[in-house]
């Protein structure tokens, strides 16, 4: 008897998940949030079993042309460019911060590395001496790169 072995593989495949469905549950709290689940909800708890056949979508739709409430607060375009501003001036000084903090880091890094001491003759321990400087280091840049970052995305 011959087998196809490639077809039968995923008739078994086919099969086995046929019977994998799983019971969504509506449920609503006593504040009108509406959640959704597969876990059977407790008896007291205000929960609908949904057909198989009603989809559920979990992201929340929005039109786009769809206007603000009434009570959203507008912000007018000049007090929007002065926070811009404000936003940027903020970010420039922290960055010219960061800046010296780096060469600061750097600085001792180098005076760090300049030091041998007579009891660090295995290498692996000038390594950790050093480490926590090349971490500051590392550090400064990374904020550095976030600034630039930040303030490249500034309209």
């Amino acid at each position: 008897m011959n087998i196809n072995w490639k077809f039968f593989s995923i008739w078994v495949v086919a099969w086995v998940a046929l019977p994998v469905w799983a019971d969504v549950y509506k449920c609503v709290d006593e504040d009108g949030h509406v959640t959704y689940t597969n876990t059977k909800p407790s008896p007291k708890a205000k929960c609908t079993a949904l057909s198989r056949e009603q989809r559920v979508s979990t992201v929340p739709g929005r039109a786009a042309n769809t206007p603000s409430p009434a009570g959203f607060p507008k912000v007018s375009g000049d007090a929007q460019k002065a926070r811009d501003n404000d936003r940027r001036t903020i970010l420039e000084q922290e960055l010219a911060a960061e800046q010296k903090n780096l060469d600061q880091s750097k600085k001792e890094l180098a005076e760090q590395e300049a030091i041998r001491t007579g009891d660090e003759r295995n290498y692996q321990r000038v390594l950790d001496r050093l480490q926590p400087y090349k971490d500051r280091v590392a550090l400064h840049e990374r904020n550095i790169e976030a600034l630039k970052r930040e303030i490249g995305n500034l309209r």
